[in-house]
């Protein structure tokens, strides 16, 4: 399958691009588990963030980041299997489950319950 990590990537952050690439650490923690498990995981920042860069963005909620980020989260789920929900409060990553929900499709919300291929 290919798998969404959601989680937390700007929520609590108040915008200290440290805590933004812990928050993106995390996410990233659970790729190679769930690739290990036979599955192709995917993170929505991986995509926005060089469209980010291009689009000259400057800073977390200008008009660039408005238009792509989330954006980018639900073109993925078009053609996403699942999602994985990590911890923590999140509205974007609440957005993708509320999606996938509606799409049909799995919500994980432990790496324990991925089902191994």
């Amino acid at each position: 399958m290919l798998i969404l990590i959601a989680g937390p990537y700007r929520s609590g952050t108040n915008d200290d691009p440290l805590l933004m690439q812990q928050n993106l650490d995390k996410l990233e923690a659970a790729a190679l588990p769930l690739f290990e498990l036979g599955h192709v995981p995917m993170i929505g920042e991986w995509v926005a963030l060089p469209l980010l860069h291009l689009a000259g963005s400057t800073k977390p909620g200008d008009e660039a980041y408005e238009k792509i980020l989330y954006p980018v989260a639900h073109r993925l789920l078009e053609k996403c299997d699942a999602v994985l929900r990590l911890e923590g409060a999140s509205k974007g990553a609440d957005e993708d489950v509320r999606i996938a929900l509606q799409r049909g499709l799995k919500v994980y919300y432990r790496i324990e319950d991925v089902p191994k291929l």
